[in-house]
């Protein structure tokens, strides 16, 4: 792994890194760490993101570990206090937690809705909300960046509440883009197609067999190639950029596939 700073103007940034524990979290926060950004990383396992900061600072930028539940709305005012005080300010934030539920939608109950809306969407508003917040009394521009779906641009058979949850969090995005730009504070969102992480799929060989024969590129995703495009949208090589959605899916959306059999990116 390797990114060029010199490209991204990111020395001495802080950035808050939610879900930054593992997979497209830690890909992320590696990233922006070469960038020269010092990270914060909330994860509920404190030991993942313990392990995260360790290898942020063998490349010579600070780093925190948080550790938080984002789903609770009382922890998250002091999630983001926690992060500025450790860093001493905050510039960007780039939130990786969500996950599909499977189930037709004639098999999705009331309590499953809710829970996907509240993993996929309700959290981010908040967090994003409160990172908003803290920019703005501080008169500080900023960036955000929240994971999407391209479940959230088609239709998500298996799945429908977290490709409506992630359709919610495009829109939220380009609302949210809207009104706090007067304060300089940038919103993007990425939508991976199917990205090779554990929680998808037994082996990185299964995985490869699958994308063989369904993506336009012939290989899936990496979280790196998630965290490519977050280290752009959070840098000032995106700084004329905000209300829109990234596609990284290896062309999944323009050759229109409808994988019935595969399970969409669930770990954004």
């Amino acid at each position: 792994m390797s990114a060029d700073a010199s490209f991204f103007e990111l020395g001495g940034k802080k950035a808050l890194i939610i879900g930054g524990g593992q997979g497209m979290g830690e890909s992320s926060a590696l990233f922006l760490a070469r960038a020269g950004c010092d990270v914060a990383l909330v994860d509920l396992v404190p030991d993942r993101a313990d392990v995260v900061a360790e290898k942020v600072r063998a490349l010579g930028r600070q780093a925190f570990a948080i550790s938080g539940n984002v789903l609770d709305d009382d922890q998250i005012p002091l999630i983001v206090a926690q992060a500025e005080e450790k860093l001493g300010g905050l510039d960007l934030m780039v939130s990786i937690v969500g996950g599909a539920a499977w189930g037709s939608l004639l098999e999705t109950t009331p309590e499953i809705w809710d829970q996907q809306m509240h993993l996929n969407l309700r959290y981010f508003f908040l967090v994003a909300k409160e990172v908003a917040q803290s920019l703005i009394r501080r008169d500080q521009p900023g960036a955000i960046v929240g994971i999407a779906s391209v479940d959230g641009q088609r239709a998500a058979p298996m799945r429908g509440a977290y490709g409506a949850a992630k359709a919610g969090l495009i829109s939220l995005v380009q609302t949210m883009a809207v009104e706090w730009a007067p304060h300089n504070i940038r919103v993007n969102a990425i939508a991976p197609g199917h990205i090779v992480t554990p929680r998808l799929f037994d082996t990185p060989q299964r995985a490869e067999g699958y994308a063989a024969s369904l993506l336009p590129m012939r290989h899936r995703g990496t979280p790196d190639d998630i965290a490519r495009a977050a280290l752009f949208l959070a840098s000032d090589m995106a700084r004329y950029i905000t209300g829109t959605t990234l596609d990284v899916d290896g062309g999944l959306l323009a050759a229109n596939l409808f994988p019935r059999g595969l399970p969409g990116n669930n770990q954004g």
